[in-house]
C-alpha cells in the first residue's frame, strides 16, 4: 500500500491525502487552505490521474477538511463521497457558504479564478453522498478490496477518525481529534489496537498545557467574567466559529444561566450561518453522541437568533451577551464590526476569546495587543484602541499533545505520518516518538512523495 499526501503547504490548511493498493485508492479529505487564495487554496489534484479514485473520505466539516470536494469531483466524478450523516448536512452549509464567499472576493479582491465551483454544483454532488454511521464497516471500493470504519472523533458533531484496511495491513487516520470531553461533545472514542501505520494530527504540538488547567475551572472562570461586564453594564463580545465552537459557547451559556452564574435573562445574540448551524446541531440532539441529549438551543433557549423573530442587522445594546462569527474576527465579519464598532474602544465591554485565532488575523492582533494599544481591524478604517476588557479561555477542539502522544503510544504504529501541524508542532511529536517509540519510523511526508507501507 502507499501513502501520498496532496497537500500544497506544509501546516494546517488543504489537508488532502491519497492510499493507494494495487487495485484501489481512496482520498481522505479534501481541504481549502484557509491563508491562501485560488488555486493556491487546493490541494494537488492533478497528483491524480483523472476518473482514478474509488472513493473519498470526508472526516468532518471545517474547510480545512471539506473545502475543496467539488473541486475534487470536477476531476473524480465518479468517486463516492463517504462521510457521517451530521458532516453531510453541515458540510452542505459550509460550502454554499463558500461559494458566497469567493464570490464576494472576485468582486472586492479581483480574484478572477473565483468562485471554484457553484450553488448547482453542490446541489448535484450532495445528492451522491454516502453517509455512514459510526462502528460500522463498509467497503471503499467496488471489489471490497479497502474497508473502512468510522470512530467519534470528539472534535465537532460528526468528525470521525477512520480505520481503512486493505492487503492485510491496518491504517488509522486520526483527522481533527479531542480525547477529552467537551460541554457539548464527548471525547474522542477511537480504537486502541495496534496499526501498520498511523496518520495523525499534530496541531497543538508546540502548545503545553498548564499542568494545572481543569475545564470545569476554566468554564467558571469564563462565567465569572461574563457576569463582571454584565454588572458593570457593559456587553460581552465572544467570537466564535459558526459550526462547533457556537454550540460548545451556547452550552456553557445554557449551564451558566441555569446555574445562575450569569442573569437568568441577560440576552444572548447569535446570527447569519451560526444560526444556520445551529438548526443542524439540534436536528442531530436525540441521535448523535453528546452531551445534553435531546436539548434544542433554538428551541430550548431563549436566543436572539437570525430567524422571522428578528430581520435585519444584529443590533448593539449594553448588557447583552454577543457569540458572533469569525472566530478569528476577519475583515467585514460581523465580530470585527461590533469590535470596531463599539466593544474595543469601551472599557465597559468584553472581548472574550474561546478558540485559536491565527496571529496575523484581527483577532491574533488584539490578543497580542497590550490594553491602550492601538489596533487596525480593518485595512479600509482607522484603528482602534483596545481599551475593553480582553481575556483568552482555552476551549480548543483539539487534544493537546501529550493526549494524541500517549494514543500513538498505545496503537504503536509501524509508521506515523505527521499532518496538520506547523513546523514546531510537527518537529515536537517527532522527536517525542522517537524517544518513546524507538522502533517506529516517523514520517513528515513531502507533497508528491509516495510511501510504502
Amino acid at each position: 500500500m502507499i501513502f501520498q499526501s496532496l497537500c500544497r503547504h506544509a501546516g494546517i490548511g488543504a489537508n488532502s491525502y491519497v492510499l493507494k493498493t494495487k487495485s484501489a485508492r481512496v482520498v481522505l479529505d479534501a481541504g481549502m487552505h484557509p491563508k491562501h487564495e485560488g488555486s493556491e487554496a487546493v490541494p494537488h489534484y492533478e497528483f491524480l490521474e483523472s476518473g482514478s479514485a474509488d472513493s473519498i473520505i470526508i472526516t468532518h466539516s471545517h474547510l480545512d477538511h471539506v473545502g475543496t470536494l467539488p473541486v475534487f469531483l470536477q476531476g473524480q466524478p465518479q468517486a463516492k463521497v463517504f462521510l457521517s450523516p451530521e458532516t453531510a448536512e453541515l458540510a452542505s452549509a459550509m460550502l454554499h457558504n463558500s461559494v458566497n464567499v469567493m464570490q464576494s472576493k472576485r468582486v472586492e479582491h479581483g480574484i478572477s479564478e473565483y468562485p471554484l465551483f457553484e450553488h448547482r454544483e453542490l446541489d448535484e454532488i450532495e445528492e451522491n453522498f454516502e453517509t455512514r454511521n459510526i462502528e460500522r464497516m463498509f467497503d471503499l471500493d467496488p471489489a471490497g478490496s479497502m474497508r473502512a470504519t468510522f470512530h467519534d472523533a470528539g472534535h465537532i458533531l460528526g468528525s470521525v477518525g477512520v480505520t481503512i484496511e486493505a492487503e492485510g495491513k491496518k491504517i488509522f487516520y486520526t483527522g481533527d481529534v479531542n480525547f477529552e470531553h467537551s460541554t457539548l461533545q464527548k471525547g474522542a472514542l477511537f480504537p486502541d489496537s495496534t496499526v501498520d501505520a498511523l496518520i495523525v494530527e499534530t496541531t497543538r504540538g508546540e502548545q503545553a498545557r498548564d499542568p494545572s488547567y481543569n475545564r470545569q475551572s476554566e468554564e467558571d472562570a469564563f462565567a465569572e467574567a461574563i457576569k463582571g461586564v454584565i454588572e458593570r453594564k457593559g456587553s460581552v463580545l465572544i467570537p466564535v466559529f459558526a459550526m462547533g465552537k457556537t454550540q460548545e459557547v451556547l452550552g456553557m451559556l445554557h449551564r451558566f444561566k441555569k446555574e445562575g452564574l450569569i442573569p437568568k435573562h441577560t440576552p444572548v445574540y447569535i446570527g447569519g450561518l451560526s444560526t444556520k448551524m445551529t438548526q443542524v446541531y439540534d436536528r442531530f440532539s436525540t441521535t448523535s453522541r453528546r452531551h445534553l441529549p435531546n436539548f434544542r438551543f433554538l428551541k430550548d433557549m431563549e436566543l436572539e437568533a437570525g430567524s422571522k423573530k428578528r430581520k435585519g442587522p444584529i443590533p448593539f445594546h449594553p448588557g447583552c451577551i454577543y457569540a458572533l462569527s469569525s472566530g478569528m474576527m476577519s475583515e467585514k465579519t460581523v465580530s470585527n464590526n461590533f469590535a470596531r464598532q463599539g466593544v474595543l474602544e469601551n472599557a465597559k465591554h468584553g472581548l472574550f476569546f474561546v478558540g485559536y485565532a491565527d496571529p496575523e488575523t484581527p483577532g491574533g492582533k488584539i490578543r497580542m495587543a497590550k490594553p491602550g494599544d492601538s489596533v487596525v481591524l480593518d485595512p479600509a478604517h482607522s484603528a482602534v484602541p483596545l481599551n475593553c476588557e480582553m481575556r483568552i479561555f482555552d476551549f480548543s477542539g483539539h487534544s493537546t499533545r501529550d493526549a494524541i502522544a500517549d494514543y500513538i503510544v498505545k496503537v504503536a504504529p509501524k509508521k506515523t505520518f505527521l499532518v496538520h501541524g506547523d513546523d514546531g508542532a510537527v518537529e515536537w511529536f517527532r522527536q517525542e516518538i522517537q524517544r518513546r517509540l524507538p522502533n517506529t519510523e516517523v514520517i513528515v511526508p513531502e507533497p508528491g512523495v509516495e510511501y510504502v507501507i
